[in-house]
Formats: structure tokens, C-alpha cells, sequence
């Protein structure tokens, strides 16, 4: 059992900290407050590697391993978690998907213009009234000669009105529910892909791209059908195992971020002739903070281990999911109590840090869902 980063790792870390901290951090709150996703980012995550960072180079991939994008999405969620949620999708639930299922064609089409930044993913899963209960999908795709006509509508789509490419999911025979779901690879510029932004404002990850999104008998080629009939099911869990993994990573680097925060604001703020930082409550905090946070990047580091080993990594994925986004919750509310009335502003970032991470505790499966699928493992089947 080795718990050093390799060399390679470690020159990933270093790459993508520099990047975080000279080009996304210092923008975080300016497109939070814009609500406008920072475009210019698109490429240069491309130029650096990380649009494709699993996916081998014959696909213009970086050929990393998996550690070394959890390190990725660790350091890009330390920064922004809108960037960091932009590559979740655009990387993990897109880009290996396609890797993952499909066909020679349809990988060579599409992988290297993601992995390019040259096309933007999303993924279209998620339904006003088929969240977590999938099976209960209402997106139909209709048998048409050599298409499919995909009609319904997704909601909360992250990137779904910037996007070139989509996964969209949809049911062949709903009376199979899970049996009758497929995955197909849209161009979103096709007839009938209608997006447009989601209402309200959102609580976190403002500069995000969320859409809600109307298919009106879009045609699809079957040959852009990812995976087999009736296996979309499979396909996008397949891909959430891959998002839960990059969403942990970024848990665990929002709970860094609240503890840079604290430890920078405890050794400068004096209330009662000394640093607060040398109150024992404080410092109680401090330790607490510190303590989860690297209880949870381990299991982050554990289960991307396993997936490289080739592991199954369900319930490693969901276990270390489950904690980082609970930890980070807690790690973020007690840092916006230390900072006082200062954390109830958004001059300072732990502001930010605390509506961003509540997101992360319930988008690719929530809190609820991954105690059931961690349960459901440890008990088995009757």
C-alpha cells in the first residue's frame, strides 16, 4: 500500500493547482456574481489536457490515469466548482461514456473534438419527474426506418445550453422502464434540440450552465445510438460511477478551500487581544476540518485506484462521495461561522464555498441515493 503520488501524478498536481489558482480562481467570484460561465477556460482545459484526461491519445485523450483527474477535479474544485462541474460533465459523463460504449465510428468522430474543446458535452438524464427514479423516464424514442424520433423534455442539464454534443436519454417501451431505456448521441444543433435556461437563480454554481431542454420529434441516426437497445440504463450508470468519482474529488477540494480560508482569516482576525486562532474552540474547528478533510481524499484516492486497477468501484465510488459531500457541507458551514459576519458576504469566498457545495451533495445521485446504493452492496440480493 503506497500513499505517495507517482512523479507523473505529482507533475498533474502541480499543472492543474498553477492553472486553478493563476486563471480560475481569481475570476470565481466575478462569474459567480455574472452568472456567466467563463467560455475562454473551454480551451485552455483542452491545451492543458484535462478535457480528455482518461481517454487514450489515439483519440486525443492524455492517456492520464484515474487518480490523476481526481486530482484534476480536487484542484479545479478548490478554485471554482462551476469549472470544475463544467469538466465533470463535459469530461466524465460525456466523453468516457462515449469511450466507454462506443462504436470505432462514433469515437472517432466525437472524442477528439471534445477532448480539443472544439465541441462542449452535456448530458440529458434528469426529468422534472424522473430524478433519482430513473426508470420512470417520460423522453420516448420512436421507431422511424433509420431513426429514432425522441421526444420529452430534461431539466437541470449542466452545460445544456452551450453544448454541441448531448447524451440524451429516452424510452423505446416505457412499459420496460429500465429494459426500455436507450442512449443516444445528438448534435445539438439537429432540428428539434430546444434549450433554454433554467428559471430562477440558482443557490450555488452560478456561472454554470444549467438548462431546461425540449426534444420536438428530433431525429436521431440509429447508428448514433450509444450501447445496445434497452441498455441506456446501464450506460448512464455506468457514467455517474465515473461523475461521482470527479464530484468527491471536488468535495474534498471545496472542504481545502474553506480550511485555506479559515486558517488565513484565524491567524489575522484578534478579538479579545489575541488571534482567534489561539482559542481553543477555534482550534477545535480547525482540527476537525482538517482531520475529515483527509479522511475523505483518501477514500477519494481509494476508489480511483480501484477503477484504474480495474476494480469494481460502485460502492468505493458512492462511500467516498457520500462522505467528502457531507464532510464538505459541514466544513463549509463551520467556516463561514468562523469568519462571522464577514462569511455572510460574498467579499469573502467561503460565502461562495457554501452555496456551491450543497449542489454537490445532490447532483449524480443524492446523499439519500448513495446510502442505498452503499446499503443495497453490503447487503445483496435475496
Amino acid at each position: 500500500m503506497n500513499f505517495e503520488l507517482t512523479p507523473q501524478q505529482q507533475a498533474v498536481q502541480e499543472k492543474v493547482r498553477t492553472f486553478a489558482q493563476e486563471e480560475v480562481a481569481p475570476i470565481a467570484r466575478e462569474t459567480d456574481e455574472s452568472g456567466k460561465f467563463p467560455m475562454h477556460l473551454v480551451k485552455r482545459l483542452g491545451d492543458l489536457g484535462f478535457l480528455a484526461a482518461t481517454i487514450s491519445a489515439d483519440y486525443g485523450g492524455s492517456d492520464m490515469d484515474y487518480p490523476s483527474f481526481t486530482l484534476i477535479s480536487e484542484e479545479l474544485g478548490r478554485a471554482d466548482s462551476s469549472v470544475r462541474g463544467f469538466l465533470a460533465v463535459h469530461a466524465s459523463l460525456v466523453s468516457l461514456c462515449i469511450n466507454d460504449w462506443g462504436t470505432e465510428a462514433q469515437k472517432q468522430k466525437y472524442l477528439p473534438q471534445l477532448a480539443s474543446g472544439d465541441k462542449i458535452g452535456c448530458y440529458c438524464l434528469t426529468e422534472p419527474n424522473a430524478g433519482s427514479d430513473v426508470a420512470s423516464m417520460e423522453s420516448t424514442a420512436t421507431d422511424d426506418g433509420d431513426s429514432y424520433l425522441i421526444n420529452g423534455t430534461k431539466h437541470w442539464i449542466t452545460n445544456g445550453g452551450i453544448a454541441d454534443i448531448a447524451l440524451v436519454f429516452a424510452s423505446v417501451d416505457r412499459s420496460k422502464r429500465h429494459g426500455g431505456i436507450c442512449c443516444f448521441i445528438v448534435e445539438t444543433a439537429w432540428d428539434g434540440f430546444n434549450p433554454v435556461p433554467m428559471g430562477g437563480q440558482e443557490l450555488g454554481h452560478r456561472s454554470s450552465d444549467h438548462a431546461f431542454i425540449t426534444f420536438d420529434n428530433l431525429r436521431v441516426p440509429k447508428e448514433n445510438m450509444l450501447g445496445d437497445v434497452g441498455e441506456g440504463f446501464k450506460v448512464g450508470m455506468s457514467a455517474l460511477d465515473h461523475g461521482r468519482l470527479g464530484v468527491a474529488a471536488g468535495a474534498v477540494g471545496i472542504a481545502q478551500a474553506c480550511l485555506d480560508a479559515c486558517l488565513d482569516f484565524v491567524r489575522t482576525r484578534e478579538q479579545f487581544g489575541k488571534r482567534i486562532g489561539d482559542f481553543q474552540m477555534i482550534q477545535a474547528n480547525i482540527a476537525d476540518m482538517s482531520c475529515d478533510i483527509e479522511a475523505a481524499r483518501l477514500l477519494v484516492y481509494k476508489a480511483a485506484d480501484m477503477k484504474q486497477k480495474g476494480i469494481p468501484t460502485t460502492r468505493a465510488t458512492s462511500t467516498a462521495k457520500l462522505f467528502a459531500t457531507e464532510m464538505a457541507c459541514k466544513a463549509a458551514a463551520d467556516a463561514v461561522l468562523i469568519h462571522g459576519g464577514r462569511g455572510y458576504s460574498s467579499e469573502y469566498p467561503v460565502e461562495r464555498l457554501y452555496r456551491d457545495i450543497k449542489g454537490l451533495q445532490i447532483y449524480e445521485g443524492s446523499s439519500h441515493v448513495q446510502r442505498i446504493v452503499i446499503a443495497r452492496d453490503l447487503i445483496g440480493k435475496r
